[in-house]
């Protein structure tokens, strides 16, 4: 018998984040996504090749819990914790999206468009391509990832982690209302 159950409400899950924040505060570690893929770099012998991934990496270790913890997170989320929900979004931003090409717009969480390998265009690879190099130069450039920053460096009250996700903030939103019009009209 299968079980779907709703997910977690935010007074449940934000009152964790922060649990498990004050524990990585107590014992002097950081958290962040992007911190995990240079100690895997470094693991697998990038640093012989750029100063960058030469790092103790043994002290790193505890780290790659957080890549298992998102694989089985991610996989007990699709699993048991989905649900057929449609996606609650405003109206007018369903017509808008509408109007760029998005058929389903509101009725997947991600859109079918770009993500699905049967939509596979040249402007969606493009898209996807250009946009995740853009992603990993922010990253490292900002020196952290918006969970990093958001997350670890904000509950630790890091002035540069303010900066950081109100850049973040800013070019999501010159991303959605200026960018991504272009893009697809």
């Amino acid at each position: 018998m299968e079980y779907i159950l709703n997910p977690w409400p935010w007074y449940i899950t934000g009152p964790l984040i922060a649990f498990v924040m004050a524990l990585l505060l107590y014992f002097g570690k950081t958290f962040g996504m992007s911190s995990n893929l240079r100690t895997m770099c470094s693991i697998a012998g990038a640093g012989k090749h750029i100063n960058f991934f030469k790092m103790k990496w043994r002290d790193q270790l505890w780290n790659l819990t957080v890549v298992l913890g998102a694989i089985i997170g991610g996989f007990i989320a699709t699993q048991y914790l989905s649900n057929d929900a449609i996606t609650s979004l405003n109206p007018e931003t369903v017509s808008e999206l509408q109007q760029m090409g998005f058929k389903d717009a509101g009725a997947t969480l991600v859109p079918n468009e770009i993500f699905d390998l049967e939509n596979l265009s040249l402007r969606s690879l493009l898209l996807l391509v250009i946009g995740g190099l853009l992603v990993g130069f922010g990253t490292r450039y900002a020196g952290g990832c918006t969970s990093g920053h958001a997350i670890t460096g904000l509950s630790s009250l890091q002035k540069p982690s303010l900066i950081a996700v109100i850049g973040f903030f800013i070019g999501g939103l010159i991303m959605t209302n200026l960018l991504l019009p272009l893009i697809f009209n």
